[in-house]
């Protein structure tokens, strides 16, 4: 070797030791100052991002534009702590941040959970799972957080984010007292209290988004206004499903509409399990001609009686698919079931999947799909080392499979302005303007209604379904607990119950799926509000809260007062929860004789009765087996089809009820219940006002607002619920 070679084979060795010095070694330094800080720039009023590396596969690829002048509307907030404390560090393979933590605060969300509400002290992967018992594994994990304090973290990652809140403590960091566990007592924590939140992701990049709010509501409000707003369903979405068995066949399906038109039940939208398709687990998507021989005229039949047609899948594409052929170059290097898995990053695979349905289904009138089967256990879904066509590391493609599903059906009805509502069984960031509810196959009840209060955290809607029940006193609470949730379905899929299967209750089932029904026009304008908006139709308790008057936020901080958070704290409870803006629903769940209810403060009223209540404190109520409890708060109206009125008329008299004696006013939305038209002017907004007479006695007027685009409700009947009372 020369003397010149020799020269630059030392130059480019120190270069390498240089570049092996500072990314490797500089990555190994254990102190807070060996990490930097996050550099934040303002997207929106009251909402920040911070980039980090850059990301492969972006969640928000498959989200809907944010709704940025309703986010404007939320008026200006501060950035919600130190943006000095604000750090992170990067590996060459993984991605680490840490933000500050007060020692006071509770944290909230991090998407479908099935236990607590108030994640504080503990450890969660985020996986999208079947439910498992591990914390952080489930059907729709998102790694998006909210403070008591005012604020929402959200760190967008198509991996899976470990989050450790108010956990494991740095040695440099803020330390609690060191107690000897052998004389210290209950002082000793096997949990030491952490100054701060840390999460971590495998990649290459990851995005940081803070939302301050001067209410933990708002904080959902702007998260939820960021992906593009709330989903405004279809009315019949709104309606009873029934799932029906799944080897049924069309005149399987006849009967069962003639059992339900003999029992006197409403019955609006039919789901047809694998049995449908001519092959499934993996699918053909195909229809079974043995069973559905003439699908066209099965579904137009249906479509008389006012019942709409929803199919189940999963994506997994069986040889004896008629697109078989066609998605086979775009599928992944493994099988689920021996069917090949679609790459559906790739705009190829997309039109495939989307030109079948829209030939096979779509177009004879089908309205929508179950989405099943992309959450699943690692035994039967793709290795974390499977490879895709179009490069994406496996593990992203799975984290957003359910994401990605939801929007391209969804997308692709928008553009033939029709209206969906479906089911699906995983989900992820950015899931709020998605037209489908989350489901499982876990069946308890009591963690069914957690995981409704803690969905309403982070942009998802579920639903508790009903399938099968022990005795006739699960059958009802069961039935009441789902006629109050974002879809209310019996799933009958393998048990081929029906609503009469407990003859002893059936009149009490019927009731309340009726009283559901007649709750449409207060239902469909929480969704309106959800979609316009942001705020959740079905929502935790801790929604609730905001800051009271000597609690609220003062430049991006709270007052310092005694436990600034006792009213949220109070607020923690996940049995309960607010349908709407005015009813409080508290399930009661079999065996139990009563319950406790936490009312928020303010007073309440009974749904039922309009008897007071409570005044912002605990009351206890004795079970009634033919009634879920409801309350609802001071000034609440409430606008209802009236009794006896075509549940499913265009134009239905209402009832209005008004509880309690405070004056206020409501606006009652309504539009055409099926198409987008909305988005472009086509809808009506009423006010609903009550006031007071020169005598003190309430009085309600109507009032035509300059929203009003001619789609109304019929004639308005006042009931003044707690009057004199």
């Amino acid at each position: 070797m020369n003397q010149s070679m020799l020269s630059n084979t030392k130059t480019i060795f120190c270069l390498f030791l240089f570049i092996y010095h500072s990314t490797y070694l500089s990555a190994q330094n254990t102190k807070l100052s060996g990490m930097d800080q996050m550099k934040w720039k303002k997207v929106l009023p009251g909402v920040w991002k911070a980039e980090i590396g850059e990301l492969q596969l972006d969640p928000f690829n498959y989200t809907n534009p944010p709704k940025a002048k309703a986010i404007q509307n939320l008026g200006e907030a501060s950035f919600p702590f130190d943006a000095q404390k604000t750090l992170h560090h990067q590996t060459p393979t993984r991605i680490g941040i840490r933000l500050p933590l007060e020692e006071e605060e509770k944290i909230y969300g991090l998407g479908l959970e099935f236990e607590g509400i108030n994640r504080r002290k503990q450890v969660y992967t985020l996986k999208v799972d079947h439910y498992g018992g591990v914390k952080g594994y489930t059907h729709a994990p998102v790694p998006f957080y909210i403070s008591s304090k005012g604020y929402g973290v959200l760190i967008n990652s198509p991996q899976r984010v470990k989050i450790h809140v108010g956990v494991s403590n740095r040695k440099d960091s803020q330390l609690p007292e060191l107690v000897d566990r052998t004389t210290g007592g209950n002082k000793w924590a096997a949990r030491p209290l952490s100054d701060a939140v840390e999460a971590s992701a495998i990649g290459t990049g990851m995005e940081v988004y803070v939302f301050a709010g001067n209410t933990v509501l708002e904080v959902v409000q702007r998260y939820n206004l960021f992906c593009g707003g709330g989903v405004l369903p279809p009315k019949w979405g709104l309606g009873f499903w029934h799932r029906v068995h799944t080897q049924s066949s069309d005149q399987d399906v006849y009967k069962e509409i003639a059992d339900f038109e003999k029992n006197d039940f409403p019955l609006d939208v039919i789901g047809l399990e694998p049995g449908w398709q001519s092959f499934a687990y993996p699918c053909s998507y195909d229809w079974d001609e043995s069973r559905f021989p003439d699908p066209g005229k099965f579904v137009d039949a249906l479509s008389q009686k006012g019942i709409k047609v929803n199919l189940w899948e999963n994506p997994y594409v069986a040889p004896s698919s008629s697109m078989y052929s066609s998605i086979k170059p775009y599928t992944g290097s493994h099988t689920v079931w021996l069917g090949e898995v679609p790459d559906y990053t790739l705009e190829a695979a997309q039109k495939v999947l989307l030109g079948h349905h829209q030939k096979k289904h779509l177009d004879l009138g089908v309205s929508g799909y179950k989405l099943d089967e992309v959450d699943g256990y690692d035994v039967w879904l793709w290795p974390d080392h499977a490879s895709f066509p179009s490069g994406h590391d496996a593990v992203e493609v799975r984290q957003l499979y359910g994401l990605i599903l939801q929007h391209l059906l969804q997308e692709h009805l928008r553009k033939q302005n029709r209206r969906t509502y479906n089911l699906v069984r995983s989900s992820y960031i950015g899931a709020s303007d998605k037209s489908a509810v989350i489901y499982s196959d876990y069946y308890q009840h009591k963690p069914y209604v957690t995981a409704l209060a803690n969905s309403s955290l982070t942009g998802l809607l579920w639903t508790p379904e009903i399938r099968s029940a022990k005795s006739a006193e699960e059958w009802i609470r069961r039935f009441q607990t789902v006629c109050f949730s974002p879809m209310m379905m019996l799933n009958a899929w393998y048990s081929g119950t029906k609503p009469w299967s407990f003859p002893e209750v059936t009149d009490q089932v019927r009731e309340v799926i009726v009283l559901r029904k007649r709750l449409l026009p207060y239902l469909y304008t929480a969704f309106h509000n959800y979609q316009s908006s942001g705020s959740p139709p079905f929502r935790a308790m801790v929604l609730e809260q905001g800051f009271a008057e000597d609690e609220k936020l003062v430049g991006g901080q709270l007052d310092d007062i005694t436990n600034p958070y006792a009213e949220l704290q109070r607020l923690e409870v996940s049995d309960q929860y607010m349908m709407g803006p005015s009813i409080l629903v508290a399930p009661i769940f079999t065996g139990e004789k009563s319950r406790k209810v936490i009312l928020p403060k303010g007073k309440w009223y009974d749904f039922y009765t309009g008897q007071f209540v409570g005044d912002g404190e605990s009351i206890t109520v004795k079970a009634t087996l033919g009634q879920i409890p409801l309350f609802v708060k001071d000034g609440g109206i409430i606008p209802m089809i009236a009794e006896g009125e075509d549940l499913n008329s265009d134009t239905p008299k209402l009832e209005v009820r008004h509880y309690g004696t405070t004056t206020a006013s409501y606006l009652l939305y309504n539009d055409d219940g099926v198409s987008y038209d909305f988005e472009n002017g086509a809808y009506s907004i009423t006010e609903l006002v009550v006031s007071r007479r020169k005598g003190g006695k309430l009085q309600g007027k109507r009032k035509l607002t300059t929203a009003y685009q001619g789609f109304d409700y019929g004639k308005i009947d006042w009931k003044w619920m707690s009057a004199g009372k």
